[in-house]
């Protein structure tokens, strides 16, 4: 039987509440950690195991037994000194795998120097989400990956039907790379280059915004040309 995935939540904000609730409907076992009564006993209705404790003291932390986990998620934002503190001590007792919020690029660099294997920004990332939205349609729902390449997921223009990756050349047409094919209920990763498109699957491309933008347009333009004829 394939085990659950473990993962440890440091601090209880908004990110690591909302963060530790998702990673539990998920079915994932998760442990909440934070000093706030309060916070831990609302994360206790969903966590596995919800601790009251404070994340930057070392010898409260070395209790919590970070080595068994997958992840420790490390969820302070506002306070860097508690963010790196804890940081550091979770590294020191063993956590394989540290993702760590940041506030900005100098908590972000911090973070790194002192071993998180990731960094994340959450407000910068649903700043440009949104501002995706707004400039080219709400329709632009992607994962950027930086502020001109994105990943997101497009339904199949009905003239690629019965064409294959191959045929179709995507990389050398509209220079993106499609990464996955959600069809129905499955999902094919890196697709072969022969599997032929079907009218109803859904691409999951890497590429510049720009073309992404302009391939979304052409599924919309050809929707609006059937709906004329």
């Amino acid at each position: 039987m394939k085990k659950n995935k473990e993962f440890a939540v440091l601090g209880l904000g908004k990110f690591g509440m909302s963060l530790a609730k998702c990673l539990a409907e998920s079915g994932c076992e998760v442990m909440a950690v934070d000093l706030d009564r309060k916070m831990v006993s609302e994360a206790a209705e969903y966590a596995t195991y919800a601790e009251v404790g404070d994340v930057t003291d070392k010898e409260f932390i070395d209790t919590l037994g970070l080595s068994n986990y997958d992840g420790t998620v490390i969820g302070i934002g506002d306070n860097i000194e508690a963010s790196v503190m804890a940081a550091i001590i979770a590294k020191e007792a063993g956590a394989k795998y540290v993702l760590a919020k940041a506030g900005g690029d100098l908590h972000a660099k911090i973070l790194r120097k002192v071993g998180a294997d990731k960094v994340i920004y959450p407000e910068y990332d649903a700043g440009m989400r949104t501002a995706n939205q707004l400039v080219h349609g709400n329709y632009f729902d992607a994962t950027s990956l930086s502020s001109t390449y994105s990943i997101m997921e497009i339904d199949a223009p009905e003239k690629w039907e019965g064409c294959s990756l191959r045929s179709l050349d995507l990389r050398a047409k509209y220079k993106i790379n499609v990464i996955g094919i959600m069809r129905e209920d499955d999902m094919f990763v890196n697709p072969d280059a022969d599997m032929p498109i079907c009218c109803d699957d859904v691409l999951v491309v890497l590429g510049e915004n720009d073309v992404l933008v302009k391939l979304v347009n052409m599924k919309e333009e050809t929707s609006d040309d059937r709906k004329h004829k």
